[in-house]
């Protein structure tokens, strides 16, 4: 590093520890976000560096962060992308690829997911032909279970795409055991969990392939970003060939021949020798992550087991504060799981006698900033209405959801005083309908 770049680094610590602090908890005037990063100066130098440094494209940051989150997630490949969304769009394309031979995905195929849920989770299923095939999820835990898992596998059915509903896991022992007794891929969606394990294993290493994102909500940010994960490598070489334009070439930007045979293929009806380096062998994109936001990514990973710790303390906290209050159905944590929670949801009991959107209201007009359990049920969203699907079971709690449940935030921003505050006003609230 010069000296020059040293002064311009030590200017930009003085600039960060000159900002104003947030100031003290004012309730009902401060407000309590129910999401949000959490950064810090060494995040600040990292994208000032990276910055003078003049990385504006995938670089030495993006592999080091692959490295070393591969090996925090237990995974033997990691591949950045620009967004979550981005991630799972990879991740069920890539089992669609002709290298998977016999067992590729093709038009028509059936993909059980959850009708409750993130559209994302769903999208890439139809975006490449394939039909969803939906599952209800239990309330309180919010995620669905094996046994309804096994009872939507039919005779198309060729894969399992589930997201750990707010950091909470889904049974993914099992669902895992199921898919591979009946030959089919699992994808984790594992977005809103990073930490969380079942069974003592992290969510993220049980799947084919796995999926995160690093938007500002999510455990880690780089502002935008995801990433797709795996241990089999044939389907790394696949979401790499899909991320990078659907090139056949391996070789990192800025790299030439690291085949040692770059003037040698002869591929589809190309003459012999045509250049590697252009030579598409998928459909692709290009859905790349920058290094700016690499940069980011390695120092928030460094705060990972501060983050998820305090994600937990802030859960029980809301979860021990609010135990016992009339009308109101609590999360609890699945079985043999130790979640690293996104948010705490609460689902308003049908015959309460105070209503979802009044006490919804109220935490507003306090500033304290609540969320829908995303789409609630997909199926009845107008973007999904005549669309290709199958639908097992009922879907009871998907539509409860739709109309009863809401979450407020556990991220490590937030104060005892705010969450107390939380608990509080919910419980004014509810006490003040006659509950």
């Amino acid at each position: 590093m010069s000296d020059l770049q040293e002064q311009v680094l030590e200017q930009v610590r003085d600039y960060h520890r000159a900002q104003p602090d947030a100031g003290p908890f004012v309730p009902g005037v401060t407000e309590i976000w129910p999401s949000g990063a959490v950064l810090d100066e060494e995040d600040r130098i990292a994208l000032v560096r990276a910055a003078l440094e003049m990385r504006i494209a995938a670089g030495p940051n993006s592999r080091k962060f692959e490295s070393a989150f591969a090996r925090r997630l237990k995974r033997r490949k990691a591949h950045l992308t620009n967004s979550g969304s981005s991630a799972n769009l990879l991740a069920v394309s890539a089992l669609t690829s002709h290298l998977l031979e016999d067992r590729r995905l093709t038009p028509g195929d059936e993909v059980i997911t959850v009708a409750a849920g993130f559209p994302t989770t769903v999208n890439p299923i139809l975006q490449n032909g394939l039909v969803p095939v939906f599952v209800d999820v239990d309330l309180r835990t919010y995620n669905t279970t094996a046994d309804r898992v096994a009872r939507a596998i039919g005779p198309k059915t060729r894969a399992i795409i589930i997201a750990h509903a707010l950091g909470n896991p889904f049974e993914v022992t099992e669902i895992a055991q199921l898919a591979d007794e009946h030959g089919l891929f699992l994808i984790e969606d594992n977005c809103d969990a990073v930490g969380s394990t079942y069974d003592g294993q992290l969510t993220g290493s049980f799947g084919d392939l796995a999926t995160v994102s690093f938007y500002p909500a999510h455990h880690l940010t780089m502002g935008e970003g995801g990433c797709v994960l795996t241990s089999n490598l044939a389907l790394a070489r696949i979401v790499e060939s899909l991320r990078d334009w659907g090139r056949d070439c391996w070789c990192e930007p800025g790299e030439n021949d690291k085949c040692l045979k770059r003037f040698k293929y002869q591929m589809g009806t190309l003459p012999a020798g045509y250049d590697h380096k252009y030579i598409f062998s998928h459909v692709g994109y290009n859905l790349k992550a920058t290094d700016l936001q690499a940069a980011l990514g390695l120092t928030q990973l460094a705060r990972l087991d501060e983050f998820c710790a305090a994600r937990r303390r802030n859960w029980r906290r809301l979860r021990e504060g609010l135990d016992g209050v009339p009308g109101l159905l609590l999360p609890e944590p699945t079985r043999r799981s130790d979640p690293s929670w996104f948010g705490f949801a609460i689902t308003v009991d049908p015959e309460a006698a105070f209503t979802r959107a009044g006490l919804v209201d109220f935490l507003e007009s306090r500033r304290i900033g609540t969320r829908r359990l995303f789409a609630g049920n997909l199926t009845r969203h107008p973007a999904y209405i005549g669309q290709p699907h199958r639908i097992v079971g009922d879907l009871t709690n998907s539509d409860i959801i739709t109309e009863q449940t809401f979450w407020v935030g556990v991220y490590p921003a937030l104060t005892d005083e705010m969450l107390d505050y939380i608990v509080s006003s919910i419980k004014e609230y509810v006490g003040a309908s006659g509950a």
